[in-house]
């Protein structure tokens, strides 16, 4: 299952003309982090997603669970 947020980020790039590298320059953001995200792995830190995310003027916000 392709992570969507990753997913998000690699779109927002490419339309960005940005390579990973510049990218994770310009929003001060490590390469391996940046490869990570957008490959989907679940254990990324949700301060440097926010981060990357306002490249983008994007935030994350909490989304009630519809089981509640």
């Amino acid at each position: 299952m392709e992570n969507r947020i990753g997913a998000f980020i690699r779109i927002q790039r490419k339309k960005a003309g940005l390579t990973q590298e510049e990218f994770a320059m310009r929003s001060n953001l490590g390469l391996r982090f940046v490869r990570e995200l957008e490959q989907g792995k679940p254990t990324v830190r949700l301060d440097k997603v926010e981060q990357a995310l306002g490249m983008f003027s994007y935030h994350l916000e909490p989304v009630k669970d519809k089981r509640e």
